[in-house]
């Protein structure tokens, strides 16, 4: 009787607590929570895997036909996962699909598990397709092994409920998309540097960049980035000469910082991190990789569905060479970090990578933004 008594003792008993959901981290608080993560990978093979998972999404939903803010959102509840979470613990192809399927309930454009899976294994497992009946090209889930079936949809429920948590059930989610639109307009910026302004801000849900920075510095950046990569070493015109104004204009403290709620020090980390981008892609993907899918994306046809869900990754148009001097130019022209205020305790950045999610110890209560929380810029 004693010992169940103690047992059931208030003092041994866990203790109640509370999570708050952050919008935004800072660089230097997701630095310290992905090296928590990656245990014993190195760098590259982090990256490695998140290009993939993040190719891995962007192919299933164009494959299904979601709208580019659903697949952008799950790349970035995919990266946000993985700041809690190790990375060993997980198969990028279960956290990917549970961060889609998340995606497509915040986003309206819900597809059950079992449809999320067929699209899957026609990209994961070719073979599937040359047993399936189907005359769209796709996956017959019924001709699969339905212990498999039920095992990942499992599987990707239990990993819905530990994203969930990462986001504290808040199913808020601002898009850097139509502040590109407006912020290209109120700029004069033209037709085709807005489209590839449109492209660097879907590329940009491949990084980190929308978990540390608001949608619209997310959109100015890429506007930025535009600019740069339409006026270094490109043929004089007008339009390099548009593009050149409008990169010296951004590339220096003026009145638009007001304007529109941004810092240069922002849009320079933004730029590096694009750039970085683009060299890698160059470096690994230069003579295999088709053009990212337009925004809202396109009900693949019957023809080219098979075609389009193995498109991972868009092309680059920029070599290497010419992206590393670029990289040195932007080096050179610099400003110094701006400092950014962490909602966190002053240990915040540890303390973050210690908060318990995912366990069933004691009540959460879970709440959708810290306290004094009045927007970050």
């Amino acid at each position: 009787m004693d010992n169940i008594a103690d047992a059931q003792s208030p003092s041994q008993l866990p203790a109640s607590s509370t999570k708050y959901h952050h919008p935004y981290f800072t660089p230097a608080e997701v630095e310290i929570m992905s090296e928590k993560q990656r245990g014993k990978m190195t760098v590259t093979q982090e990256d490695k895997i998140r290009q993939n998972a993040c190719g891995f999404i962007d192919a299933i939903g164009s494959r299904i036909g979601f709208p580019r803010r659903t697949i952008a959102t799950g790349q970035s509840l995919y990266h946000r996962f993985h700041l809690f979470f190790p990375r060993k613990d997980f198969n990028f192809h279960d956290v990917a699909l549970a961060a889609l399927y998340v995606s497509t309930k915040m986003h309206d454009t819900l597809k059950k598990p079992r449809e999320l899976l067929a699209a899957s294994y026609a990209i994961r497992f070719p073979d599937l397709l040359s047993k399936s009946k189907s005359p769209f090209g796709e996956v017959d889930i019924d001709t699969v092994d339905p212990q498999l079936v039920e095992n990942d949809r499992q599987r990707l429920l239990a990993v819905e409920r530990l994203i969930l948590e990462t986001i504290c059930f808040n199913f808020t989610s601002r898009m850097p998309f139509s502040y590109v639109i407006k912020i290209g307009r109120a700029l004069g910026v033209g037709k085709k540097l807005s489209k590839l302004a449109w492209r660097l801000a879907i590329d940009s849900h491949r990084t980190f960049i929308p978990i540390e920075y608001p949608p619209h510095t997310v959109a100015l950046g890429s506007i930025y980035v535009a600019a740069i990569l339409g006026s270094f070493e490109q043929p004089e015109g007008e339009e390099q000469q548009a593009s050149l104004n409008l990169a010296g204009s951004l590339g220096q403290h003026g009145k638009w910082e007001q304007k529109f709620q941004a810092h240069l020090e922002d849009l320079e980390a933004i730029a590096h991190i694009m750039v970085d981008l683009l060299i890698q892609r160059a470096q690994t993907t230069a003579n295999t990789s088709p053009a990212t899918p337009s925004s809202p994306s396109p009900h693949p046809s019957p023809r080219n569905a098979y075609l389009s869900s193995i498109q991972l990754n868009p092309t680059n148009p920029y070599n290497t060479d010419q992206l590393i001097r670029l990289k040195i130019a932007m080096r050179e022209s610099d400003h110094d970090p701006r400092p950014r205020e962490s909602w966190q305790d002053p240990d915040s950045a540890s303390a973050v990578g210690r908060e318990v999610i995912g366990r069933n110890e004691g009540t959460v209560r879970f709440l959708f933004e810290p306290p004094g929380f009045a927007g970050r810029s």
